[in-house]
């Protein structure tokens, strides 16, 4: 099928089967898988893998979404050109959803339906959650960064490859400034990061080919959300106190792990 005009639909799909393979794809970062046939397959560190999260049967589906509960729902399949019209469905029906969990997003058929859908998530302004477990991977990631508020928890995983077209044209085929890879770059900043991070981000989802993949844990995702936790958390100054002899405890880190 030929591509019409600049309106090429494009695809960040066909990762759906490797979260059975990223622990054998748990290569220095750098370094690159030796299967065959994934030699592209790139890790940028030593994330977590952690066990799949379950993906919960739900009181409703629309589409590759579940409701969970009045208040959650969660993403657990690839996205098409139905999904806007399925989520717009699904706010209908539970208006008091505030939470959209990423469990298994395997990445979206239409890129275009997919950037339209993000921009309903963020203005419905659902906060994005990824479990351990969870796995975003490819047109995914869009949905992600979509949220008005975005966690990620440790053992989380990602996966970004470069789009391909209805022509097999990927983003470096284009000119940078061609609107097909200019859509990426205004959605980017739509969603809160500033040009130069979201030119080096987008360079980033096409370091690797269509067919490969470079994988990335939950670290990596904070740190382009800029949400790094810091290695000590500052201590707070100490107040004046009366000369009495107090029970002197280790300090206790509330905040590890949190997010």
């Amino acid at each position: 099928m030929q591509a019409v005009g600049a309106q090429a639909t494009t695809m960040r799909v066909g990762l759906a089967f490797l979260p059975a393979l990223a622990a054998l794809l748990l290569v220095p970062a750098g370094g690159h898988a030796s299967e065959a046939g994934y030699a592209n397959s790139v890790v940028a560190e030593r994330f977590v893998h952690a066990p799949p999260a379950p993906i919960p049967a739900g009181i409703a589906v629309y589409g590759p979404f579940r409701v969970v509960d009045p208040a959650h729902a969660a993403l657990v399949d690839v996205t098409d050109e139905h999904s806007p019209a399925q989520f717009a469905a699904m706010l209908r029906d539970y208006p008091g959803l505030t939470v959209l969990e990423l469990l298994d997003c395997p990445g979206t058929y239409d890129d275009r339906a997919n950037l339209r859908l993000g921009r309903m998530i963020r203005a419905a302004g659902l906060a994005t959650h990824v479990p351990r477990g969870g796995s975003v991977r490819s047109g995914g990631v869009e949905l992600f960064l979509a949220g008005a508020h975005r966690q990620v928890d440790d053992g989380a995983e990602f996966a970004v490859h470069a789009w391909a077209d209805e022509d097999g044209m990927e983003a470096t085929d284009y000119a940078a400034t061609a609107p097909e890879n200019r859509k990426y770059l205004i959605y980017y900043k739509e969603m809160g990061m500033d040009a130069p991070t979201a030119q080096a981000f987008y360079a980033m989802t096409n370091s690797v080919p269509y067919g490969g993949a470079h994988w990335f844990g939950a670290g990596e995702m904070r740190r382009w959300l800029g949400q790094e936790i810091p290695l000590s958390p500052p201590q707070p100054e100490p107040e004046a106190m009366p000369r009495l002899a107090y029970l002197q405890l280790p300090y206790l880190d509330l905040s590890a792990g949190l997010n």
